[in-house]
């Protein structure tokens, strides 16, 4: 993993049309834990931004898509009281002057990250998806880094490292497992990626295993093996 990008190439052309397609068909979105106060939720919207972004393919003997393909990942700060410490999408709450949430998440994606958001295509907004830890009701954003800028953790208070995940990676078989999470009496089941060290459940995770499910890029992968988390 590393942290900024050059030009996508012609090679990743075919996932861009996948991610289209999976977009259209809406069979990925699986079930989400419900928000508690439904009535309380904020509106919310994170960027999910794929792109062929550097000269450094992933390993892999077969992998499902093509090697240079990546995803925009960040790392929140621990001491924030939502989801610290946690991978993630860039995104977050929609601001009053947002016109829309695509606005919401490109703002968020450049004070975060400090990508150039001229450089993005949207491909599609997914239905919104409930974020139970925080009560948000959260549209994720498709979008193809058509010309990728450099990026970075612009604030640490918020985000302590930003970086991109080869897509290959976290559809190795070997590196997914399912995420176990107890907190009193409730249990939590969700699939997880471990990429060299870097874990990736929840939220993220469970929008990720349902693009590349609708995608047709997902490989077969033993959902038995359970890991705890701790959140």
């Amino acid at each position: 993993m590393t942290a900024s990008g050059g030009a996508g190439r012609d090679t990743t052309l075919g996932a861009r049309h996948d991610l289209i397609v999976a977009a259209q068909s809406r069979a990925w979105a699986g079930p989400f834990p419900p928000l508690a106060n439904p009535d309380a939720a904020h509106d919310a919207a994170v960027l999910i931004l794929f792109g062929a972004l550097d000269n450094i393919p992933a390993p892999g003997e077969k992998p499902a898509v093509a090697r240079d393909l990546d995803v925009l990942l960040q790392r929140r700060a621990p001491s924030l009281s939502s989801h610290p410490g946690q991978v993630s999408f860039p995104g977050g709450r929609r601001d009053p002057g947002d016109t829309d949430l695509i606005a919401t998440a490109l703002r968020e994606a450049e004070e975060e990250t400090g990508l150039d958001p001229d450089g993005v295509e949207i491909l599609s907004t997914l239905p919104a998806l409930p974020l139970a830890a925080s009560n948000h009701l959260v549209t994720p954003v498709l979008g193809w880094w058509a010309a990728p800028s450099r990026v970075v953790a612009v604030d640490h208070a918020e985000t302590v490292e930003v970086f991109r995940t080869p897509v290959a990676q976290l559809l190795d078989p070997t590196n997914r497992f399912t995420s176990v999470l107890h907190r009193d009496d409730f249990v939590f089941r969700g699939p997880a990626f471990d990429v060299d060290g870097t874990i990736v459940w929840g939220f993220t995770a469970m929008v990720l295993d349902g693009i590349f499910t609708a995608a047709g890029w997902t490989t077969p992968w033993d959902a038995g093996r359970e890991r705890s988390i701790r959140a």
